[in-house]
C-alpha cells in the first residue's frame, strides 16, 4: 500500500492509523487523503489514484459554507475521474481540541468493480424466454415442481409455512393439471409440499368432500 505523507506534521502521526485502516479495508479501490485546511495543501495520501502528492494544493472551498447539520461528515457524493471512472466520496472535518477545523479527511472509492458487478447481476436478472413446453409436457414431476414453485412465489413464503387452506388450493391446481391421474404421484407431491403421505391423503379426502358438497 503506497503512502505519501509529510511525516513531520503531528496531524499525520495522529490520523495515519485511521487513514491506513480505511485504505487497507477498501484498497486498492479507495484513495484516502488528509488535507491541511489552513494551508490548503495535501498532508498525506494513501493509495493515490491521481497524481497528487504531499504538499500539492488541495483546492478546497471555504468550510464555513458547509451545511452544519451534517455534523462534519459529508457524503457519499459522486465524483468523476478524467478517464470516466465514477467515485463515491466522503469527507470529514477533523477538529482540534478547541473545535477549530484542523484537517479534512477524504475517502474516494472507485466504483468500477461495483458497477461491473451490478451489470453482471443485471444480466442474470434479465427476462428469459418462455420455456419450450413441448419438452416438458410428459414430465409430470416437472409439472408438480412448476405448480408448487409458482404457488410459493406468489404467496411469498416457504413451502413448509403454507397453511391448510394454501395446501388445499395448490392441491386443487395439481389435480386440475392431471397430476393425480399418474401412478405414484402422491409421494412426489407429499415430498414437494414437505408433508407426510398421511397428511396429503387427508387433505385430498377433504378436497373431495368439498367438491361433493359444492
Amino acid at each position: 500500500m503506497e503512502m505519501v505523507a509529510d511525516d513531520a506534521d503531528p496531524r499525520v502521526r495522529t490520523w495515519a492509523p485511521v487513514c491506513q485502516a480505511i485504505a487497507l479495508l477498501l484498497g486498492p479501490y479507495a484513495e484516502v487523503v488528509l488535507h491541511d485546511v489552513a494551508r490548503d495543501q495535501v498532508l498525506a495520501i494513501w493509495n493515490p489514484t491521481s497524481n497528487r502528492t504531499a504538499g500539492d494544493p488541495s483546492l478546497l472551498g471555504e468550510l464555513d459554507g458547509l451545511d452544519p447539520s451534517a455534523h462534519d461528515v459529508y457524503g457519499p457524493y459522486q465524483k468523476l475521474l478524467a478517464d470516466g471512472r465514477r467515485l463515491s466520496s466522503v469527507s470529514a472535518v477533523l477538529r482540534d481540541p478547541d473545535g477549530r477545523p484542523s484537517a479534512l479527511l477524504c475517502v474516494n472509492l472507485d466504483r468500477t468493480p461495483l458497477d461491473q458487478a451490478a451489470a453482471l447481476l443485471a444480466g442474470f436478472a434479465a427476462p428469459v424466454r418462455p420455456r419450450p413446453e413441448a419438452l416438458f409436457e410428459q414430465d409430470w414431476v416437472e409439472r408438480v415442481h412448476q405448480i408448487i414453485g409458482s404457488f410459493v412465489r406468489d404467496r411469498g413464503r416457504p413451502v413448509e409455512r403454507l397453511g391448510r387452506e394454501d395446501r388445499l388450493a395448490v392441491l386443487t391446481e395439481l389435480d386440475a393439471a392431471g397430476v393425480f391421474a399418474v401412478r405414484r404421484a402422491a409421494p412426489v407431491v407429499a415430498g414437494a409440499l414437505k408433508v407426510s403421505r398421511s397428511t396429503l391423503y387427508a387433505l385430498l379426502a377433504e378436497l373431495k368432500v368439498q367438491r361433493n358438497d359444492s
